[in-house]
């Protein structure tokens, strides 16, 4: 076939023009397809990138949809042609939909084609997770593992906390002088965690109190609390025998204002002279006051919260702190439950797995080699 010099330039244009309107001028095939790893009711658009070649690249997309192929289309949306795909998150599950994507450049257009038909469905597992999967599943072995242990005789061992070791000598303390023992558990309720185990050490050392015999003094903060401790405390009489000695009066709510309730329990320090104060559970501000007015009157105190601003405060003011984990793990070290003591450890070796991949992460990655960072990020 014989082509003049004048026709070529031309043929050029042509098929460059059939190229841009077909779509062909993407390196990666345009593709509509399921959101992965999602919930369902989303479906996301590609349209890949223009060859370097092409004299025209679009500025942008605009996107239609249509549940029939020679259906009415609306718009979706319009977005820069550089953003490369799109996600609709207006689908219904199961339904075919046709998008038919539109290249615009200065308000004219340059090309266009149509995808589908596309629906979306739920997935009933995230693979972007697989590696959080992998995590449960090893923690949850190691826990169970122990636990077994445990109740199959093993001793579980658990290094010395001083603070929990002091326990038992602070109620005694309190018995020899003839004083009462004050508790609190600060201002949280009893959805918080640091409460939850405040409750949990009460309930172990309750048995202790109505061995010896001791008075004990409970103002708090929220009334859900109070019921939950006058529950804990009866249950802990009951277990020593005692269940006469078990005074509900002196588990009592006092008020939800933060700095009114702070008052109330100093004013009972000031009042008994308590010769053990145990601050155990959830503060704020307020744990200095009520640190400090207890070192005046000379009780011994042993301390314990999850927030790190206020253990700086009972460092100062008190004779024991349970610092960070310590106040989750007393009752087990208290009690020497299996259950908890197994639970405990397998976390603690579950942490040691976590930090031998933290270091070994580093090292790769220190040298280029991302396959385990890359692993462990969540999708």
């Amino acid at each position: 076939m014989n082509l003049s010099a004048k026709k070529v330039p031309i043929l050029i244009l042509v098929l460059l023009s059939y190229r841009l309107c077909s779509g062909a001028e993407q390196s990666e095939p345009a593709k509509a397809y399921d959101t992965p790893n999602d919930a369902g009711r989303s479906i996301t658009i590609f349209w890949g990138k223009f060859e370097p070649s092409l004299l025209t690249v679009p500025e942008e997309c605009k996107i239609f949809r249509s549940p029939e192929q020679e259906g009415t289309y609306e718009l979706v949306a319009t977005v820069p042609f550089d953003q490369l795909l799109y996600r609709d998150d207006d689908v219904d599950d199961d339904s075919s939909y046709y998008y038919n994507l539109v290249l615009v450049k200065e308000e004219a257009i340059v090309g266009s084609f149509t995808l589908g038909p596309v629906s979306s469905s739920p997935q009933l597992f995230n693979t972007g997770r697989l590696n959080v999967l992998v995590g449960v599943l090893i923690c949850g072995i190691l826990v169970a593992f122990f636990i077994v242990q445990g109740k199959t005789g093993r001793e579980l061992y658990v290094r010395p906390i001083a603070g929990l070791s002091a326990i038992d000598d602070a109620i005694g303390r309190a018995t020899e002088m003839g004083k009462p023992i004050l508790y609190s558990s600060g201002v949280g309720e009893m959805s918080r965690v640091a409460t939850i185990a405040s409750m949990n050490i009460l309930g172990s050392i309750a048995p202790k109190i109505a061995e010896y015999n001791s008075k004990f003094i409970f103002p708090n903060w929220d009334p859900v609390v109070t019921t939950v401790a006058q529950e804990v405390v009866k249950e802990g009489y009951y277990k020593a025998g005692h269940p006469e000695a078990f005074d509900p009066d002196n588990i009592y709510f006092v008020t939800q204002s933060q700095f009114g309730y702070v008052a109330a329990v100093d004013g009972v320090m000031v009042r008994e002279r308590p010769a053990t104060n145990l601050l155990l559970g959830t503060f704020e501000a307020e744990s200095l006051i009520l640190a400090e007015t207890g070192n005046s009157i000379g009780a011994i105190q042993i301390a314990g919260t999850d927030s790190s601003i206020q253990l700086a405060f009972f460092i100062v003011a008190c004779d024991y702190v349970l610092i960070g984990e310590e106040l989750f793990a007393a009752s087990g070290y208290i009690t020497k439950d299996p259950m908890v003591l197994g639970s405990l450890k397998g976390t603690d070796y579950s942490k040691l797995i976590i930090i031998l991949f933290v270091v070994l992460g580093s090292i790769l990655g220190t040298f280029g080699v991302d396959t385990l960072v890359n692993w462990f990020s969540v999708g």
